[in-house]
């Protein structure tokens, strides 16, 4: 009898982390839809700005607030369900799933930078709407900027891949720990937490984080956080600026010549 209790037990919890996953699949395609929408909400309020129809600009602003409000809200709920299918492990007496949940969601919290990512991308909805009528002249408040600073690569902790050496704006594959919130190649952190001498502890120097498999994905943020920064790089990198003023330069001194 106790092996049939065993069993089944191990089916449930083996149901129960099924579940989990899917939801939290499900919760994560949410957030990447809601990310979505707010970019297309910033598009719209740029055009409303320009025909000068405030109120409608101040409404979008109003709903982006609250869209990244339920993102915020989903990630913690997402992350606490996928912990909670992670950890559950069968045992003589039933878990107190509502005490459980409150705590992961906690944990969530805690150790989130979802705040940040949020600020950020209200931050530009709000930048692109001053600009309309505003170009080249910084938002009231930008002589904070330095202090306040919610930049996205501020929100990447790191910008290499510790086992492959790699740009993450050139990974194919990357993941992200949901614990220590670092960065890697798929394949390479794949092969690094399978070797026993590693015993799976993070390969950044001085993060203590043992690594799971399941807690080492890609979440939706990664991806747009990512873009963000490559688009960043395109923009503050101008390479042909210097060999064009050389141009001009050699172009003046041939005219020079000639004249003489």
């Amino acid at each position: 009898m106790a092996s049939t209790s065993g069993a089944g037990s191990g089916v449930a919890a083996g149901r129960i982390r099924s579940h989990t996953s899917a939801l939290y699949s499900d919760s994560q395609s949410l957030i990447l839809e809601i990310r979505k929408s707010v970019t297309m909400m910033k598009d719209i309020a740029v055009h409303l700005e320009r025909d000068e129809r405030i109120q409608m600009v101040k409404d979008l602003e109003d709903g982006v607030v609250q869209l990244l409000a339920a993102s915020d809200e989903c990630m913690h709920l997402s992350e606490a369900i996928q912990s909670i299918g992670d950890e559950l492990e069968p045992g003589p007496e039933p878990m107190n799933f509502k005490k459980k949940f409150d705590e992961e969601i906690a944990k969530s919290k805690a150790r989130s930078s979802s705040h940040t990512q949020n600020q950020s991308l209200l931050r530009k909805f709000r930048e692109a709407v001053w600009h309309v009528h505003h170009e080249g002249q910084p938002m009231p408040g930008d002589e904070q900027e330095d202090i306040v600073m919610t930049s996205t690569q501020c929100n990447l902790l790191n910008v290499t891949c510790p086992l492959s050496g790699k740009p993450i704006t050139e990974l194919v594959e990357p993941v992200r720990s949901m614990d220590c919130k670092h960065i890697y190649d798929k394949k390479a952190i794949m092969q690094y937490m399978k070797s026993k001498s590693t015993r799976g502890q993070c390969p950044v120097a001085g993060c203590p984080k043992i690594l799971k498999a399941q807690r080492v994905l890609c979440d939706p943020f990664l991806l747009i956080e990512i873009d963000e920064v490559r688009s960043m790089s395109k923009q503050n990198a101008r390479p042909d600026a210097i060999e064009d003023f050389t141009a001009l330069d050699e172009d003046e001194d041939e005219d020079e010549d000639e004249d003489d």
